[in-house]
């Protein structure tokens, strides 16, 4: 079966769609590291860990490797790191919108922090972000 580059996207961007396996890959960074150091980390059934990775090694986005009675994945290729800062930078510009469109919102809004005396609770909401 021939798969498209769209097909190969999907597949990719599906498995990094979960939390978990997004923080394994963080996790991983750049090094290599047995199952047995991954499954502690994280807090969770080993099995639950271990389909996390099945999913990431069948994306094409770790590599297996078998040494003894020890798992070891590590992440296939660096550009994935360049992939998840442009994920991020996406997601900064998106909340710094966001942050923009809700002041203007309560600028606009005469009742909203006068009546209710929170505009410095929302202040430290928005700053923390």
């Amino acid at each position: 079966m021939n798969r498209t580059a769209t097909d190969w996207r999907v597949r990719i961007l599906s498995a990094l769609s979960d939390p978990t396996r997004l923080d394994i890959i963080e996790f991983l960074g750049k090094e290599e590291r047995c199952v047995c150091e991954i499954v502690p980390a994280f807090g969770r059934a080993q099995s639950t860990i271990s389909k996390h990775l099945a999913v990431l090694f069948e994306a094409g986005i770790l590599e297996r490797r078998i040494d003894g009675k020890r798992t070891l994945y590590r992440v296939k290729n660096p550009m994935l790191f360049d992939l998840l800062r442009e994920v991020d930078a996406l997601a900064l510009e998106e909340i710094s919108e966001l942050k923009e469109a809700f002041w203007g919102w309560v600028a606009a809004s005469s009742w909203f922090p006068s009546r209710y005396g929170c505009s410095r609770l929302l202040e430290c909401l928005w700053t923390s972000l």
